[in-house]
């Protein structure tokens, strides 16, 4: 499956990270300053956490 890479609309210039939450096991989130440096997959319930903890802070 084809990534569909997307910012978030509170992303600033100086911190960028790009997602791919397309597909329907795992979501993609890679460096968009250094994109081909490498991408971490997680499973959906582990980025669905991960927002959820990041909103609290």
């Amino acid at each position: 499956m084809t990534a569909n890479w997307r910012t978030s609309s509170y992303t600033g210039t100086e911190s960028c990270v790009e997602v791919a939450d397309n597909d329907p096991k795992k979501v993609r989130v890679r460096d968009t300053k250094a994109r081909n440096r490498g991408i971490i997959a997680v499973r959906r319930a582990t980025w669905s956490e991960f927002v959820q903890y990041a909103k609290q802070e």
